[in-house]
This record gives structure tokens, C-alpha cells and sequence, in this order.
């Protein structure tokens, strides 16, 4: 099935450093809007402490729940409503205290304010300083660890030289998702991990059809400039990575949707990682096979 007509030819090379300084803007925003922010947001898994998820039968407002629970002098009192519902709410507290001595306190506290029966503790967890570090530190290895492997897939696969347009390609789109979610104020937990897992996975196997396409056209348009035969592999397979996108972001866009509040970033995560993955794929990874090839003739030429 052809979306695309065999004859378009669609500059996408030429349309590279617009695409590029867009893209280098956007992830300096968010780089600022971390240092401005004090880093990101991490949820319980990687900031630690206590989290009791709390679901009222009547509506109330953040500003009254916490009015009412400061009376528990809790360290680090963190209140943010949770999903669609407007009277569900998630309380975080930074204390070392026994999981249901905490949680007891909470909903002793909760229930003078608003009636007994008129709430319901729906979850709680507790993760501890040092081990919500330690899953920070092996969630970035993590992803380090698979851009890497990347790395040394695609070199084998094909040459080095595509390799390293792949990785800048990912290393992109984990930072465009990264700002992104600086910039809407959402957390990043264990859960948001593997969504970065699965954009790196996604992302370059996108790159590597194309990657494929590219190698082929070498071979049989070898007089024709690179630039020329990038673009000429870029409208080639055009309708594939329309297609392919296209129904995984109708499925991930219904996750989004219909996933409920609890997959509600999971699913984010990968919508802004896919599309930012399609876009770097056609206008970071190839153009930057165009600056490799560059580069190394200038260090021929010098030598």
C-alpha cells in the first residue's frame, strides 16, 4: 500500500538546519526549565518517602486536604490531584515512618475532617531514600546502556558512520521528552523508564529501514551526491513510516485516552517519544550521516 506517489521528492535534507536549530532550541528550554526547576520531577521510586493514594465519596480541594493534614507536621507534604476524578488525590510525604503507622495517622486525621466512610485509602506505598537513588542511578544506566547497544548494533549492522546518526537521533528523542514533560510539571517513576526504553526501540527501528534504504541507493546511485540519495530514500520509504507511525499512534493515542490515570504518563511519554522519534529520524540521523561524511573528507583533504 503506497500513501506517497513513487515520484515525490520532498527536500528533507534541505529542510535539515531549520529542523535542527528548532530542535536544539526546544531541548535548551528544557534544559533551563530543569536547572530553573531544580532538576526533574521524580516520583516516589526515584525521590523516595511515602505516597497514600486517597479517593473522597464528596468533592474537596487540595488547599482544604492539606490545611487538614498539617496538623501532622509531615516532612515534605507534597498534594496533586490524581487523573479525571475531583476528588481523588495523591499525598506524599518525605518520613521514614512505618508504612501503615503513616497511612493509620493520615486517614485517622482525614476522617475527623470529613466523616467516617467518606474516604477511602486506595493505595499506599513507601520507598526508601536510598533506594529510590539507587533506581535512579540504574533507570539512567538503563537508558545509557540501550543507546550504547544501539550503537554497536547499528555499526555492525551497517558502518559506523550510520551508527552515529542513530544515536543522535535517540539521544534527541529522549531529551525532546525529557523537556516536555519538565515543561507540563509531570513525574518521571520506574514507569516512565520504560517508556524511554520503548522510544529508544522504537526510534531506531525507523532509523535502521531507512538506514537499509540508504546503503541500497549507495550502492546503485554511487555517482549521485549523498544528499541526493538520502532524499531519494527518504520519499522511498515515506508511506512505510507513515503507516507504521500512524497505527502505533492510534493505538498508543488510545491508550492515552482510555488507559486510565494510572498509564496516563506511560502513555504520554510515548506519544511525544514516537513522534519525536519519526521526526528525528528523517531530520537528525540522516543529515548527520551527511556532516559525518563531511567531517571525514575535511580531515582527508587536510591530511
Amino acid at each position: 500500500m503506497e500513501l506517497i506517489r513513487p515520484n515525490t521528492n520532498i527536500d528533507f535534507v534541505g529542510r535539515a538546519k531549520i529542523a535542527i536549530t528548532a530542535s536544539v532550541i526546544i531541548i535548551l528550554i528544557g534544559l533551563v526549565s530543569l536547572v530553573v526547576k531544580g532538576g526533574p520531577s521524580y516520583g516516589i521510586d526515584f525521590a523516595g518517602g511515602t505516597l497514600v493514594q486517597i479517593k473522597f465519596s464528596g468533592d474537596t480541594s487540595a488547599a482544604d486536604l492539606r490545611k487538614t493534614l498539617d496538623e501532622l507536621n509531615l516532612r515534605g507534604l507534597s498534594i496533586q490531584q490524581f487523573g479525571d476524578q475531583a476528588n481523588e488525590y495523591l499525598v506524599r510525604v518525605q518520613e521514614d515512618e512505618k508504612l501503615e503507622t503513616l497511612a493509620g495517622k493520615i486517614q485517622n486525621v482525614l476522617e475527623n475532617r470529613y466523616g467516617k466512610g467518606n474516604l477511602e485509602i486506595r493505595r499506599t506505598e513507601m520507598v526508601g531514600p536510598q533506594v529510590g537513588k539507587d533506581l535512579r542511578e540504574k533507570g539512567i544506566w538503563a537508558i545509557v546502556s540501550s543507546i550504547a547497544g544501539m550503537l554497536i548494533y547499528v555499526t555492525f549492522r551497517f558502518q559506523f558512520r550510520f551508527g552515529i546518526g542513530a544515536v543522535v537521533a535517540l539521544i534527541h528523542d529522549v531529551l525532546i521528552t525529557l523537556t516536555v514533560f519538565s515543561l507540563f510539571n509531570r513525574e518521571i517513576d520506574l514507569t516512565i523508564v520504560a517508556a524511554f526504553l520503548t522510544i529508544v526501540g522504537y526510534s531506531v527501528n525507523d532509523t535502521v529501514v531507512i538506514c537499509d534504504r540508504i546503503r541500497e541507493n549507495m550502492g546503485k546511485y554511487h555517482s549521485l551526491p549523498l544528499a541526493q540519495i538520502i532524499n531519494r530514500s527518504l520519499n522511498e520509504t515515506l508511506s512505510r513510516t507513515i503507516l507504521t507511525t500512524g497505527l502505533t499512534l492510534l493505538a498508543v493515542s488510545s491508550l492515552l485516552l482510555f488507559g486510565g490515570s494510572v498509564l496516563h504518563n506511560f502513555a504520554f511519554a510515548l506519544l511525544v517519544g514516537m513522534l519525536a522519534g519519526v521526526y528525528s529520524t528523517v531530520f537528525i540521523a540522516s543529515p548527520v550521516l551527511i556532516l559525518w561524511e563531511n567531517f571525514r573528507s575535511g580531515r582527508k583533504a587536510t591530511a
